[in-house]
This record gives C-alpha cells, sequence and structure tokens, in this order.
C-alpha cells in the first residue's frame, strides 16, 4: 500500500525542487551535489547539507556579535566569514545565500554598519528559507526511499 505513493512523492520532490530552482534559491551546483550520492553513500547529500548548515550557523553566529558593537566592528573579519559562507554556500548550489553574501560582503568592505545590519537581516531569512525548504525536500525524499523500499 506505501508504495502505491512512492510516484507521488517523486512529483513532490520533482515539484520543489522545481520551485526551488525557479526561485533561483538553487543551481546547478546542487544537481551536481546529487549525482555524487549512490547506493554506496545513500546520505550523502544530507550529510554535506547537515555539515553546511551546522558550519554556517557557527558563521551567522560570529557575524552576528561582531556587528552587535557598532564602534568596535571589525568588517574585515566579517569579509572572512562571508567569504567562507560564500564559499559553502556555492559549493552546495545555495545560490541565493551565496547572492545575499556577495551584496552583504560590499556593505562591510564600506564599512558601512547600517548596511552589514540590514543585509544580516536578509541573509538570516534567505538562510532559513533555504534550511526550511531542503529540509522539507528532504522529508520527502526519506518518505520516498520508504515507499519504493516498501512496495
Amino acid at each position: 500500500m506505501l508504495g502505491m505513493g512512492a510516484g507521488r512523492w517523486e512529483e513532490d520532490m520533482s515539484r520543489l525542487l522545481a520551485l526551488l530552482f525557479h526561485q533561483g534559491v538553487l543551481d546547478e551546483h546542487f544537481m551536481q551535489l546529487q549525482q555524487l550520492q549512490d547506493e554506496s553513500s545513500p546520505n550523502f547529500v544530507s550529510e554535506v547539507i547537515s555539515i553546511y548548515f551546522r558550519e554556517s550557523e557557527k558563521l551567522l553566529r560570529n557575524i552576528r556579535t561582531l556587528l552587535l558593537d557598532r564602534e568596535c566592528t571589525d568588517y574585515k573579519k566579517i569579509g572572512v566569514y562571508l567569504n567562507h559562507l560564500m564559499g559553502s554556500s556555492s559549493s552546495i548550489g545555495a545560490n541565493l545565500v551565496r547572492n545575499v553574501c556577495v551584496a552583504f560582503r560590499a556593505a562591510s568592505e564600506h564599512c558601512n554598519w547600517a548596511g552589514c545590519l540590514r543585509s544580516l537581516a536578509v541573509l538570516e531569512h534567505e538562510y532559513c528559507y533555504l534550511k526550511n525548504k531542503l529540509h522539507e525536500l528532504f522529508q520527502v525524499y526519506y518518505i520516498q526511499t520508504i515507499c519504493m523500499h516498501s512496495s
């Protein structure tokens, strides 16, 4: 009975991926990451994404901390953290987060505290959206896998 729903879950997954690509949230690097997953490492993508989110949380926390004190803001260090976040976002195909980091870096290079705060708010919003949608995607993938193995 569960196996009968596998097609629906696959459609849901395809639809969600199409939406994320259409919105510019993900790019071709995400597809390349998926191609690295095989039967010998069936959880490869979710493991890589988990590491990405764990490390990104640290970077965002560090950036937030640096921006707390307007007088002592270390803009160069913010730029370093943003470069790390841009690189890791690019490697998993998190296109929109990467693009927001580029704009944020411009504000930090100009030592624009208000611009950095605005950019941080946008970055955190896009980051949370990405995290929620990828969590949803992996839930659908997990259910699809269960359905396929139950049939």
